[in-house]
């Protein structure tokens, strides 16, 4: 009798996501992200998600990388490429938010996110911004120079 492998499952969200949603900028990309937060956890916990995007920029989903804790996620590269590969998305958007509701990249956002755009163009995915979370606002590593 012969083993099979199943196939891995992916489970994104569309649930906040009208149909033929697009992302033109930071403030399209903060609204569906932040639509998509628990509002009652923002500053309790950080979370890591990403918004899978195809040629077109349009919304495929919303996918939750990790939860943490106060001061921090862990995120693992791979597992963010896979997600990518395995939806055929063309770019990708990050974000996590910050609990304390300090918007300002700290060292490790920014040598995370470095590592993130080297694996992506390593995949031919653009990788399109990072967007830390706030209650009232955000900060877009593309429009701050970061990106």
């Amino acid at each position: 009798m012969a083993n099979t492998i199943n196939e891995i499952i992916i489970i994104y969200s569309r649930e906040f996501i009208s149909d033929r949603s697009f992302v033109k900028n930071s403030s399209d990309a903060y609204r569906y992200f932040f639509k998509s937060w628990n509002k009652e956890t923002i500053e309790l916990f950080e979370e890591f998600k990403i918004i899978l995007l195809n040629n077109a920029s349009e919304i495929l989903g919303i996918y939750t990388v990790s939860k943490g804790g106060v001061s921090s996620t862990v995120v693992e590269i791979k597992h963010i490429m896979f997600i990518a590969l395995k939806t055929n998305s063309s770019s990708i958007i990050l974000a996590h938010n910050h609990p304390s509701g300090n918007l300002k990249p700290s060292s490790a956002d920014l040598k995370l996110t470095e590592r993130i755009n080297d694996a992506c163009k390593i995949m031919d995915i653009n990788l399109t911004d990072h967007i830390i979370l706030g209650r009232e606002s955000y900060c877009s590593f593309k429009d701050d120079g970061y990106l």
